[in-house]
Parts: structure tokens; C-alpha cells; sequence
């Protein structure tokens, strides 16, 4: 395996990440089979199964940067720091994702697109529940998108290719589903697309440092997690569902890409400014 994987470093990006991926699955597949055919729990199915692949690619990774790029600290290399600059970084994220989040659903109550509820469980409950999902969400996509595949491109291609190669396959990989929930759903690739491209700027503005989309991507996370799980709004059916979200997904409608519209071009133009300084 050692020697095979070696070959890869010559190999084009795709042929690495078609590679990286089938060894992924094949430790995988063995263990997660057998929890989608004995627990009936969809929800807990995810989580397991979802929290197992992660665990993997985790540990996964540092021997491919090792064997296939010699690269013996990859995390660090792809923009996973443990410094106070990137944690400074990551707490910014936060609170732009955190604020963009509730900005959105406050504007909409403004409006009267919803209505605002009375918490079915405590808020600060909901609040710390909220974390790890938002913390692992985050913490995941961004390193398998931004960090890794990110530097498997920037390999090979220019920075073009490599901002629209990634900022494409982070909502393509969210629609590996059927033809026609892909066809009911199909805004939210907008807003996944457009969720990727603000945390590609916001890594090239920190110089290759994940902290900022890290924290971005988990502040969305968080707000959405909190409003959606403890039931707060109820959406009062003044305009159509496009407007606000199929699904109630804030991000699959009118008014959340905008936000999300707003956000990439508020990026895009702070990298602009330091890439001219």
C-alpha cells in the first residue's frame, strides 16, 4: 500500500482525490453496512455513520500527506493551525456566521414572513447542544474542502480552476441524492455553492489559515441549529417558499441567498484589498 500510494504524488489531482476517497471506503464501508441494515433510527444512522467517516479521514490524512507528498505536518500545511492568530480568526468566523444567521431570521420577522416562538426547551440547553454539531460540521467540511481537496488542486492548477473546482464540488457532493428531491431542493445548491466560495476567500485572506471559514461555516451552523432544533420561528405564509427557504432552509431561498450574495462579495472584497496591499 505504502509503495502504490507513493506512485500517487505524479499522478493528476483527480486520479489523488479518486484514490484518497476509495481508501476512505474501503475501511469504511465494512463498518457502516452493518448500521444501516440493524438500526432503524435515520437520524442516528447519520450520526454514526457520518461521525465514523470523518474519524477516518482524520486519521487517514496524515499518513497520505506523509507517503503521497511527504508532508509530514499536513494539517498545518492545509490550514489546520493551532495558533492564536488562527484562534483569533476562528472566533471572528464565529461571530460573522452567528450574526449573519440571526440578522437573516430577524429581518424576516420584521417583514412578517415569521413569527417568533416561545422556546419548546431552554435556549442555553439549546445553545450548548448546538456546538458540537457546529463545531464538527464545520470543523469537517472545511478540512476535507477547503484544506485538503483545496491543496490537492492548488497542486496542479491555477487559482481559478482551484476556487471554482472546489466552491463546485461542495454542493454537488450535498446533491448525491434522488432526481427529483435534487430537482425540489435545487436552491440550495446556490446557497452551498455560495457558502463555499466566501470560505475559499476567507482562507486566501488569512493566508491558506482555515480559523476564519472554519468558524464562518460553524457560526451558520450553530444559529440555524438553535432556531430550527428549538422550534423558535414559525413562518407565517405571507410570500411563497421560495422567498424564504424550501424546506424552511434559510439558505435555499430568496432572501437567505442574498444574505449569503452579500457575504461572498463582503469577502471577496476584504481579500481584494489585501491581496493589493
Amino acid at each position: 500500500m505504502k509503495i502504490s500510494l507513493g506512485k500517487l504524488a505524479s499522478r493528476p489531482a483527480p486520479i489523488r482525490i479518486i484514490a484518497f476517497l476509495s481508501c476512505l471506503l474501503v475501511v469504511w464501508l465494512p463498518i457502516s453496512i452493518p448500521i444501516y441494515l440493524l438500526i432503524e433510527d435515520s437520524n442516528l444512522v447519520t450520526i454514526l455513520t457520518m461521525g465514523l467517516l470523518a474519524i477516518a479521514f482524520f486519521i487517514f490524512l496524515p499518513h497520505w500527506g506523509k507517503v503521497v507528498h511527504q508532508e509530514p505536518y499536513i494539517y498545518s500545511h492545509i490550514g489546520l493551525e493551532f495558533t492564536r492568530k488562527n484562534g483569533v480568526e476562528f472566533i471572528r468566523g464565529l461571530a460573522i456566521g452567528l450574526i449573519s444567521i440571526e440578522l437573516l431570521f430577524l429581518i424576516q420577522g420584521g417583514f412578517g414572513w415569521l413569527e417568533w416562538q416561545k422556546p419548546s426547551t431552554s435556549v442555553i440547553k439549546l445553545i450548548l447542544e448546538a456546538i458540537p454539531t457546529a463545531l464538527g460540521t464545520g470543523l469537517a467540511e472545511e478540512l476535507l474542502f477547503r484544506g485538503w481537496i483545496y491543496d490537492e488542486l492548488e497542486r496542479d492548477y491555477k487559482p481559478s480552476i482551484v476556487l471554482w473546482g472546489v466552491a463546485i464540488l461542495f454542493p454537488v457532493s450535498h446533491f448525491i441524492k434522488p432526481i427529483p428531491e435534487i430537482i425540489r431542493t435545487s436552491p440550495q445548491f446556490f446557497g452551498l455553492l455560495l457558502l463555499a466560495l466566501t470560505c475559499i476567500w476567507a482562507k486566501r485572506l488569512c493566508r491558506g489559515r482555515l480559523g476564519l471559514s472554519i468558524g464562518i461555516h460553524a457560526g451558520l451552523v450553530w444559529g440555524w441549529y438553535v432556531v430550527n432544533v428549538g422550534k423558535l420561528i414559525q413562518y407565517t405564509g405571507n410570500v411563497p417558499v421560495w422567498v424564504t427557504g424550501v424546506n424552511e432552509n434559510p439558505l435555499a431561498g430568496i432572501i437567505g441567498l442574498s444574505f449569503l450574495l452579500i457575504l461572498t462579495f463582503w469577502m471577496w472584497g476584504k481579500y481584494l484589498t489585501f491581496s493589493r496591499n
